[in-house]
């Protein structure tokens, strides 16, 4: 909780938060906001949008398990070097399947980074420009599998520009962009020092975990996960967690170990927060009679009411005009002080998102 700022909400900045949870999901983009919002006290909805369009210290695009993450500008390069072999090579056992080869993906991607010359183009006005050029099966296997962009996208070539950047595009239509006319000269690195990099960042925010995890978060098969865990052997040290074999930096050892249980440290975490996502088992964080209610169907992940790392409900709000209903359905019984907690930052949620909030709680 303390190297994902939710018990004091004191980070020092978007960037240096996104690097500290290794990036945060923006499948959803208010999702995404409010994934920083509770962790950074002062924090608004502009800050976050300003910060990737604007100042551009931060970029949307691709990454773990082929979902849409905030990442450091200055740290794209390293991201789509530590996952760029494997995600390749599904691409590839797709493109298979329609008779495409590697040398079909590289035309490809030529062809939208010349698509994308004079600036930010609508994903339906890149495929248009590109289909008449285009491989027939390039574009049946494109309009199967994503889009004609995601070859590009996975190499790093492109990334998300702003929805409404010289485009008018709506949002249902994605916008993108050349990332070496969007980001900031980005430094070559290699692909095992990138792999090390992504497993720290992933073990000092989520650790104790198991190398499973790590393939789990990143979307990097498990076998090429245990080679990158295995590099890193001479950092990282086991720990016994409810006599399950689990890895923490060796670094972090005396910080865990002089640690103390937070206390009544209340949050609301959005849908597809980071800090739920890092694990492939649930059940240090919810009982398994409550995982479906979190855990849905097709992906989906509810808001739910952290208290002291574990989930104990989950949340809704709704905003009607200047108003917003908030509704908290509670797992447990809660203490009087920890409900009126629960109202805090509901009333905490609705100015962030400007307006008078009404609060109703349910359940224990």
């Amino acid at each position: 909780m303390a190297r994902h700022h939710l018990i004091d909400r004191t980070a020092p900045g978007l960037e240096d938060l996104c690097r500290d949870l290794c990036g945060v999901q923006a499948q959803v983009m208010s999702s995404a906001e409010l994934a920083c919002w509770t962790r950074m006290a002062s924090l608004s909805p502009e800050a976050v949008h300003n910060a990737l369009w604007k100042h551009r210290t931060l970029v949307r695009t691709s990454c773990m398990r082929q979902t849409l993450h905030l990442l450091p500008a200055a740290d794209f390069s390293i991201y789509i070097t530590a996952l760029r072999r494997s995600r390749l090579a599904a691409l590839l056992r797709g493109m298979a399947r329609f008779g495409m080869t590697s040398k079909d993906l590289d035309e490809l991607n030529a062809m939208v980074v010349d698509a994308l010359r004079s600036g930010p183009m609508s994903q339906r006005d890149i495929t248009q420009a590109i289909r008449p050029k285009a491989n027939p099966r390039v574009v049946a296997w494109a309009e199967r599998f994503w889009s004609i962009v995601r070859p590009a996208v996975v190499e790093g070539l492109v990334c998300y520009a702003h929805d409404q950047v010289e485009t008018g595009a709506k949002r249902s239509n994605a916008v993108f962009v050349r990332t070496d006319q969007w980001l900031p000269k980005q430094k070559k690195i290699d692909e095992l020092a990138a792999q090390q990099f992504l497993l720290r960042g992933f073990l000092r925010a989520y650790g104790p975990a198991t190398v499973q995890d790590f393939a789990f978060w990143s979307g990097i098969a498990v076998k090429e996960s245990r080679e990158i865990w295995n590099s890193l052997a001479d950092e990282i040290a086991e720990v016994s967690v409810e006599d399950e074999e689990m890895a923490i930096l060796s670094e972090d050892v005396k910080i865990l170990a002089n640690s103390s249980r937070p206390q009544d440290v209340v949050r609301l975490l959005p849908g597809f927060d980071p800090f739920l996502l890092a694990h492939a088992a649930k059940d240090h964080m919810i009982p398994d009679r409550h995982y479906k209610r979190v855990y849905r169907n097709q992906g989906s992940i509810s808001p739910v009411v952290l208290l002291n790392g574990s989930i104990a409900g989950i949340w809704s709000c709704t905003k009607k005009g200047k108003s917003l209903s908030f509704k908290a359905e509670l797992f447990e019984k809660l203490t009087k002080s920890q409900r009126s907690k629960v109202g805090d930052e509901a009333e905490s949620l609705g100015g962030f998102m400007g307006g008078a909030v009404t609060i109703e709680m349910s359940g224990n």
